[in-house]
């Protein structure tokens, strides 16, 4: 993987770049649409390429690894064969998941042992059969296995979660280089920054991780209930660390004025489930504001989903017609909401990547808060 450092905005961090994979370019900022279990929920790949034009999709390890499995996946020749998609995959590690499932798991030096949530089944996640079983996925980025303490941890939990943090890193990042890949392209493994809401801890995290001098880094354990300021803050201090020659993902993030205060922090990549999940219950995000669109307000408005159309549904579908399929409980409802969502996002890091270039981003984006904010 390569990555260039093409822009930057005069007025904050923002960056404008690009990352190089086996697969394709990305530009960066870049969105990244959730495909768990190796499918964007209710998207084919066909809308992926050509109406979202997603040039990157995100695939969970943990979920993988349970269903089809590492047998089929390996037989299948990897993921992208698999899922037939042809552009870049990020696989998150699984930690996450895995640490959701406070109940089903337990933590030791070696790993995480956890059972299934499809039939309780018992398995053992550590960092070098992460980096394994990634490896069978064929993902161009991998992301090293962590623990993700929750939002509220105390400083003596989130000192611990750390340190335990570090020394799956060191083993993963071992196990990664004495590894190859499966399928004829390279590969690349993320560090992930963990630390809670502390900044010491935050500050350690990161210094730790960029003396691994990877070809990309990864925020971690935000946006997992602490206040958003906090967010922020942890982020201002952590890509104060980061190289600014590679580039930074903050993971799970989140609502479009997130994306966009994050990207004015120095972050480069995102994911996040909200614009298929919320557009399935009929959330809709657009240019002006949040929609409800099952909202009685919107029975007889015949208007465009998005006057700025952001993808072909939103001047050939109106408000009123989508409403009326949500109501009808019509599952093409969710599906075009999610597909305008999608678009939506990958149209705001896309123009953020144009107003960075134009040396305008900081006047843009503090307008743009205050408009996507707003439910109308």
């Amino acid at each position: 993987m390569q990555y260039q450092l093409e822009h930057t905005d005069p007025n904050s961090s923002a960056r404008a770049g690009r990352i190089i994979t086996a697969h394709n370019e990305i530009p960066t900022p870049i969105f990244m649409p959730v495909g768990t279990v190796g499918s964007v929920k209710g998207i084919h790949v066909k809308d992926l390429q050509e109406e979202i034009n997603a040039p990157i999709i995100l695939g969970n390890t943990y979920h993988l690894y349970l269903r089809p499995g590492q047998e089929v996946l390996k037989q299948a020749g990897g993921l992208h064969r698999f899922s037939s998609w042809n552009r870049s995959i990020l696989t998150d590690s699984g930690g996450f998941q895995v640490f959701s499932l406070s109940e089903k798991r337990k933590l030791t030096a070696r790993g995480a042992e956890f059972r299934s949530h499809l039939d309780g089944s018992k398995h053992l996640f550590t960092p070098e059969n992460v980096v394994d079983i990634q490896r069978v996925i064929g993902a161009d980025i991998m992301m090293a296995f962590d623990e993700c303490p929750p939002g509220d941890s105390d400083y003596n939990y989130a000192a611990q979660s750390m340190e335990l943090t570090h020394q799956w890193l060191k083993r993963g990042v071992e196990r990664f280089k004495n590894s190859e890949p499966l399928y004829g392209y390279d590969q690349t493994l993320f560090p992930i920054v963990q630390g809670a809401g502390y900044t010491e801890l935050r500050r350690r995290s990161a210094e730790y991780v960029a003396s691994f001098e990877m070809e990309g880094n990864a925020i971690g354990g935000l946006a997992v209930g602490e206040p958003e300021e906090v967010m922020y803050e942890m982020i201002q201090v952590v890509n104060a660390i980061l190289p600014k020659d590679k580039p930074r993902y903050l993971m799970g993030v989140g609502t479009p004025v997130n994306i966009l205060e994050a990207i004015g922090l120095g972050v480069d990549m995102f994911d996040c489930v909200m614009p298929t999940r919320n557009g399935r219950n009929g959330m809709i995000f657009t240019s002006q504001g949040i929609i409800n669109i099952k909202n009685e307000k919107w029975k007889k408005d015949f208007s465009p989903i998005d006057s700025n159309g952001h993808c072909a549904f939103d001047t050939l579908y109106s408000k009123a017609y989508l409403r009326h399929l949500f109501v009808a409980r019509e599952m093409l409802g969710p599906q075009i909401a999610s597909i305008h969502n999608l678009s939506f996002y990958l149209w705001l890091v896309s123009e953020a990547r144009r107003q960075i270039e134009n040396g305008s981003f900081s006047g843009w984006k503090e307008k743009m808060v205050q408009q996507l904010a707003r439910r109308l």
